[in-house]
């Protein structure tokens, strides 16, 4: 065996490919961020919001709505914070994800006899494994995501014209209000729904996977190539992504509401009563997730746990196809960097 094929590394590294998930999902989201910005002002709509037509919010009539208030310029509002929240959660789960599926393997091999061939891991396993990688990025990561929706929702939901034109949506300034009015434990509002979440990556990656190994065993059957192209791998992540977004879907609307904080209005009507004479009201007491949607369930029927899903799916669904067909274009790249940078450090 030659020297340099020693050195040539034959699959990526658990950073490797987290670094090429990372642009692959940054890349995916930066295409369709007008959508994002739609969805999470519909979804952050409450039922008791004032002004709102809520059976005639489309994603086309939110987004020309945007254009007519504040111009092109409001289609990407907290962009900046949302690519940094698309690296770092995308760059933690494949970080996360590939480091622990190898781990998981490595053990699996150990236990074969030599010479095996791994089989492919079960549906279960892949949801499991996406599970954990999932929750641990979480826990690092969601205090971007929680600026990001702040700046996204803006101070179109809860305030009123004359403020709207004085509010400062900076990153900086949208953090420090969030500490000033719930502490730095406002930073992960949110949390719960989404360690809960969780499983939406889980189910997008293991069906994605799952039928990935039907269909390359099925080809390699017929001597066919052992590998999608972006077409396939674009309908594969479309169906997969879809699955998870409906079946995730009431907790994906729950965890934007709580973040923008309009599941205080979805509150109000529990603390509706007079207080004693001299005593100040208090502010509304924030909703959890099973409250929220209990709340929702009681005033809009199991109707209002879907609303904006049209929206989340066209938005989800784009943006994961994208994902999966650039993820693997994306690791091509990564790895002939790697394979460069290990030549140019032999002939060093």
């Amino acid at each position: 065996m030659s020297t340099q094929s020693k050195i040539v590394p034959a699959q990526l590294t658990p950073l490797g490919a987290a670094f090429a998930g990372a642009l692959g999902a940054c890349f995916s989201n930066a295409v369709v961020y007008p959508l994002d910005v739609a969805k999470t002002r519909i979804q952050a709509t409450s039922s008791n919001a004032k002004g709102k037509r809520k059976d005639e919010m489309t994603m086309l009539s939110v987004l020309v709505d945007i254009l007519n208030e504040d111009g092109i310029s409001g289609w990407y509002s907290g962009f900046a914070a949302t690519m940094l929240n698309t690296f770092s959660m995308q760059y933690a789960y494949f970080f996360f994800y590939s480091f622990i599926r190898n781990a998981y393997t490595k053990r699996l091999a150990a236990k074969l006899p030599p010479g095996s061939k791994l089989p492919a891991l079960s549906t279960a396993a892949e949801l499991g494994l996406g599970a954990v990688a999932g929750g641990l990025s979480q826990i690092f990561t969601i205090p971007v995501s929680v600026i990001a929706t702040r700046q996204q929702v803006g101070r179109h939901v809860n305030a009123g014209e004359s403020e709207k034109k004085k509010a400062d949506n900076s990153f900086l300034t949208v953090a420090r209000e969030i500490i000033r009015e719930e502490g730095v434990t406002g930073l992960w509002l949110g949390i719960r729904p989404g360690m809960v979440l969780t499983v939406n990556p889980a189910i997008t990656y293991g069906v994605y996977e799952r039928i990935k190994t039907i269909m390359l065993l099925a080809r390699a059957k017929v001597g066919a190539a052992e590998r999608l192209g972006p077409g396939m791998s674009f309908l594969l992540g479309a169906l997969s992504k879809t699955l998870a977004t409906v079946v995730t879907y009431p907790y994906i609307m729950a965890k934007v509401r709580i973040q923008a904080r309009t599941a205080d209005s979805d509150a109000g009507d529990r603390n509706d009563l007079p207080a004693p004479t001299g005593t100040p009201k208090s502010k509304p007491k924030q909703l959890g997730a099973l409250g929220l949607l209990v709340n929702v369930l009681r005033k809009e029927g199991v109707s209002g746990w879907y609303q904006g899903m049209s929206a989340q799916i066209i938005k989800a669904v784009l943006s994961q196809a994208l994902l999966f067909a650039s993820k693997e274009q994306f690791e091509s790249w990564a790895l002939a960097l790697m394979v460069m940078f290990a030549r140019m450090t032999t002939a060093s």
